[in-house]
């Protein structure tokens, strides 16, 4: 099993002290984040994209792009890029440029995006979001593979022998699908023998699981491999400690003022305890042995072979999310990757074929 830690880059007070960052503070614990990610062993770091409050990641190629600068080995993870908002093209060129700048360590996690505001600054509509979302996508499949490029899309200027320039690192760039409640991206996904990562985070497995029994059966029909089939699976918070009844005290103020930040803007959450939360929700919170047994419960439903972590400490405090990690790939990594397998393909970039010589 591979393991991520993600980021939507929220910009709003902490749950349990009530400070608010800078927004030049919010970035610099972002990479700072990465940093130690890669420095822990996580296998990837994700950074979400979102156009509208409270988020900062409106431009995930460019944070992805420093971080990429400050370590060596982590895959980069985008969670999502939105293509129903962005010029596909115009997208290609900054991620290609990205997976060059990497070394070949780019994933990209694609979706429509949600929230109204941010349609509303790009001028796209509820009902046309997939569509634009399923052109962007088909159109990035034929920049990644071929030379030049001949469409007439429905949602930007047409293409006529166009040559888009760098050509990524890593031939291709693997895609994603990110998958919350439509059966539109994963039909997309399955359709293309792409990867799925589910949500799986804001209700209890059994809408994630039905989406992805949906999607694996959708790519057998489409002629794929079943055994080549991957999926990735988020987690709706994290705290790692020696006693379960330490975690769960460590995590209730998060909770409670989680909570609180709900209901100030209208929406009821889910769950609607600490034990609920812990007990029906993705959420891994607990001592080491039973976050693995929740891993693997949640692998039966779903047998997902990546996992995804918060990278943020959101109100636990730097140095107890810290331990948090390093609890976690010490005691409880090591166990999962023995006992759940990884995703059925190379991990480590794909390295371009040689140029010829001239000579």
């Amino acid at each position: 099993m591979k393991f991520l830690a993600i980021t939507l880059v929220a910009h709003a007070p902490d749950p349990v002290t009530g400070v608010l960052k800078s927004t030049h503070e919010r970035f610099r614990e972002v990479v700072s984040n990465a940093v130690l990610a890669d420095e822990l062993g996580f296998d990837g770091f994700g950074v979400g994209e979102r156009h509208e409050r409270p988020f900062l990641s409106s431009s995930p190629p460019v944070v992805l792009s420093h971080i990429a600068a400050l370590t060596s080995r982590i895959r980069l993870f985008t969670a999502v890029t939105t293509l129903s908002l962005l010029d596909p093209v115009r997208a290609y060129e900054d991620y290609a440029t990205l997976d060059q700048l990497s070394g070949g360590r780019l994933d990209l996690i694609i979706g429509k995006g949600n929230g109204t505001a941010q349609r509303e600054l790009f001028q796209v509509t509820a009902d046309d979001q997939w569509d634009r979302n399923t052109e962007g996508y088909e159109l990035f499949r034929r920049l990644w593979r071929e030379d030049r490029v001949t469409a007439a899309p429905r949602f930007r200027p047409p293409l006529h022998e166009a040559e888009v320039w760098p050509k990524p690192f890593q031939q291709p760039v693997r895609v994603w699908h990110g998958s919350a409640t439509s059966r539109a991206s994963v039909d997309l996904a399955a359709r293309y023998g792409d990867p799925l990562f589910s949500a799986n985070v804001t209700h209890p497995v059994e809408p994630y699981a039905e989406l992805v029994r949906y999607y694996r059966e959708r790519w057998a029909h489409h002629g794929h491999d079943p055994a080549r089939a991957a999926v990735g699976a988020g987690t709706a918070g994290f705290h790692a400690a020696r006693t379960s009844q330490e975690a769960v005290a460590a995590y209730r103020p998060v909770y409670e003022g989680h909570r609180t930040f709900l209901r100030q803007h209208g929406l009821e959450p889910v769950f609607t305890t600490l034990e609920d939360f812990v007990a029906r929700s993705s959420a891994l919170i607990g001592s080491p042995q039973q976050i693995i047994e929740k891993v693997h419960r949640y692998h039966e439903a779903l047998g997902h072979t990546v996992l995804h972590l918060q990278a943020d400490a959101g109100g636990l405090g730097d140095a107890r999310h810290r331990a948090s990690l390093e609890l976690f790939q010490s005691e409880i990594a090591p166990v999962l990757r023995r006992e759940i397998p990884d995703p059925p393909f190379p991990w480590a970039p794909v390295r371009p074929a040689p140029v010829p010589s001239a000579h």
